[in-house]
Order: C-alpha cells, then sequence, then structure tokens
C-alpha cells in the first residue's frame, strides 16, 4: 500500500491522505449500480481498502471516532460482520462485510476481502512470510489460509453460495484465488475480484517489447514445459493435476492488472499466448502446458517433489488490464487505480 501525502495531527502520528475515505475514496460513486462492471470493480477494490486500514488502526489504536476504515464500508451500505485475525501475529488479514440493503441479483449479500502485504508496523514480518509461502507455492499450507477458508465455507454453509464474492490485492489476491480455487473444485463457483494478483515467472510482458520475441520465448516456454510433463505423466500416474485444472474451467474470476506491474503483468502474456498457440494448430500443446509450470515439474524430475498445482495458473478468467500510464511501480501495483473513473482499460474473457 503506498504511503501517498501525510496528514499531520499532533495529537497522534502521521496519517496517510489514502487511508481517509473523504479524500482518496470513490465519492463519485454515490449510488451503485450492480450491473455496472466499473461499479463492482470500485466497490470491490474500496473493500479490500477497508481491510488495509483496519490493520493500521489496529496498529495505531485508532478506535471508535478515531478510526479511519468504517467510511469505506458503509459508504456503500456494507456492514462489518467479522475480522479476520492470523493467529501467528494477531494482525488483521481479511474481513467478512454483509450488504445492509436489499439483495438484487447482481449484488453482493457478503464480501469476503483480504489485504496484501504491509511494510508498516508489526504485520510486515509475517505478510513477508506469506509472500514467501506463495514463491514456493505453499500458502495451501499455512495457518492463516485455513482461517481464510474456514470463514468462506463458513458463509457458504450459514447463507449458501449465492451473492458471495471473494476480493484480494497482491498477497490477498492470491488468497482469494486460492480460496475460489478450493471452493470451485467442489461445484460452487463465486464470484472473485483479484487485483494485482502475483503471477509466478520471469516478467516477460515486461522485460521484452517486440511481439515475435515475446511469443517465441513462450512458444519455446510452452513445448518445453508440455514435454516435461508428458515425461512425469506415468510416473505421477496417481497425480490430480490434470482433472482438477479442467474442474476449475467453468470458474470465472476476475483478474486485474496493470502491464506496469511486474508482480502480475504477465497474465497478460499468459492469456494472449493460449488464444495464439490455437490459433497457428499448437493448441494441444499449450493446453497441456499451462496447466504446470517448468519450476515445478524440475522439482519433481530432479528432486522428486510432488507434483502440485501452481496457484497462479488458471484455465478461465475475465481479464482486465489497465492500460492508463503509470508514474511508477507503486502506482501500477497499488489498489487505489481500480476506483478512478477515467481508467483506459481493456477487458477479455478466456476459456480453456
Amino acid at each position: 500500500m503506498s504511503s501517498g501525502k501525510e496528514i499531520v495531527d499532533l495529537s497522534g502520528p502521521a496519517v496517510s491522505e489514502r487511508e481517509h475515505f473523504d479524500l482518496s475514496g470513490p465519492l463519485h460513486l454515490t449510488a451503485v449500480d450492480w450491473t455496472n462492471p466499473s461499479h463492482r470493480r470500485s466497490v470491490a477494490a474500496s473493500l479490500v481498502q477497508s481491510v488495509y486500514i483496519l490493520e493500521r488502526d489496529r496498529q495505531e489504536k485508532r478506535n471508535g471516532p478515531h478510526a479511519l476504515a468504517p467510511p469505506w464500508w458503509e459508504f456503500f451500505h456494507f456492514k462489518l460482520y467479522k475480522h479476520l485475525i492470523d493467529e501467528a501475529d494477531s494482525c488483521i488479514f481479511g474481513a467478512i462485510f454483509q450488504l445492509t440493503t436489499p439483495t438484487t441479483h447482481n449484488s453482493p449479500r457478503f464480501v469476503i476481502a483480504f489485504r496484501g502485504t504491509i511494510t508498516k508496523g508489526d504485520a510486515f514480518t509475517r505478510d513477508l512470510e506469506l509472500d514467501v509461502h506463495i514463491i514456493r507455492n505453499g500458502l495451501h499450507q499455512t495457518s492463516r489460509f485455513e482461517t481464510a477458508i474456514q470463514a468462506v465455507r463458513h458463509i457458504i454453509a450459514t447463507f449458501g453460495s449465492s451473492n458471495v464474492w471473494l476480493t484480494g490485492h497482491s498477497l490477498g489476491a492470491s488468497m482469494a484465488l486460492q480460496a475460489g480455487k478450493s471452493t470451485a473444485k467442489t461445484g460452487i463457483f463465486l464470484e472473485a475480484f483479484l487485483f494485482n494478483p502475483p503471477f509466478l515467472s520471469a516478467p516477460i510482458e515486461r522485460i521484452f517489447k517486440d511481439t515475435k520475441v515475446k511469443h517465441g520465448l513462450r512458444f519455446a516456454g510452452s513445448v518445453i514445459t508440455a514435454g516435461l510433463a508428458l515425461a512425469m505423466k506415468n510416473k505421477n500416474r496417481g497425480s490430480g493435476v490434470n482433472t482438477t485444472f479442467e474442474a476449475l474451467s467453468e470458474w470465472l474470476p476476475c483478474l486485474f492488472v496493470n502491464p506496469s506491474d511486474h508482480i502480475c503483468s504477465e497474465y497478460v502474456g499468459y492469456f494472449e499466448h493460449r488464444k495464439r498457440m490455437e490459433e497457428i494448430g499448437a493448441g494441444e500443446i499449450e493446453r497441456l502446458a499451462t496447466k504446470h509450470s517448468i519450476g515445478g515439474l524440475l522439482l519433481n524430475v530432479v528432486g522428486g517433489v510432488e507434483l502440485e498445482e501452481p496457484l497462479h495458473l488458471i484455465p478461465s478468467a475475465n481479464l482486465t488490464v489497465n492500460l492508463t500510464p503509470a508514474s511508477d511501480f507503486k502506482e501500477a501495483h497499488g489498489i487505489h487505480q481500480w476506483w478512478r473513473p477515467d481508467l483506459h482499460l481493456e477487458s477479455n474473457s478466456y476459456k480453456l
């Protein structure tokens, strides 16, 4: 979360203006149209921002009228249903919000939101540990994710799965993605709004500008990945990677990425490459390659590490790319961009 300008209060510590809804929130959304994709995106992003500020309120001991988080959900007629607390460090990493106005077909009843890494206060060490778990494809084995998925299951078991949204930013997007994939494998497809979700691969989209070079590198990667996957097919006959990946094809999470953000930009190339491979008649190769990562396959071949489905790989998605120029990485990766009304967006749907 970028700091922005700070407001100095002589009675307490400096506060970023980005934490104040009246200064940085989407005040233009005085009436939410739940059929409008821009409104839905803006509300989901604002609720994620509220989780960031809930944790900052906790750290700074801002309670009651001094708390800055409530306006970020109250403006849209939500109430805080439950905090999600990490048992390892007692930080707030997520929250469940309940809409207080009558629910329509397109509006959520509940939104389960997860924040990303906070670089301030005592949450940073634990957040960084979770970031490492994402790199190692082990987020699903953490106590934080266990708390998250139990919260999701509670809402589904108590209120049903209709009109339940998942949303998150960066680390929180990975948390929401992991939860969404887990429920989708049971046949429950929750709406998901994933902002700047990490894609664990060399950022070809950022490094290379020439389209032919990018396609050539990705084509070579697909051939190598598919070859390794075929070589492992007999060795891992009991693996459920293929069947579980295909089971996710009906789930269409909404991904929001910025091409200037190397953490998530490769999703653009990932889906475009799949489309290109189909067009040149190499769809079978790509359908096999898209289920695996080269790193995971090599670990399986060399080190005997059990083959697991990479978190960041998904068969289907509604992908929205923010083509509005960003001044720096912090802006390109920040949550605040996603409720601006003047964005230059490009959206496409992809399905395996």
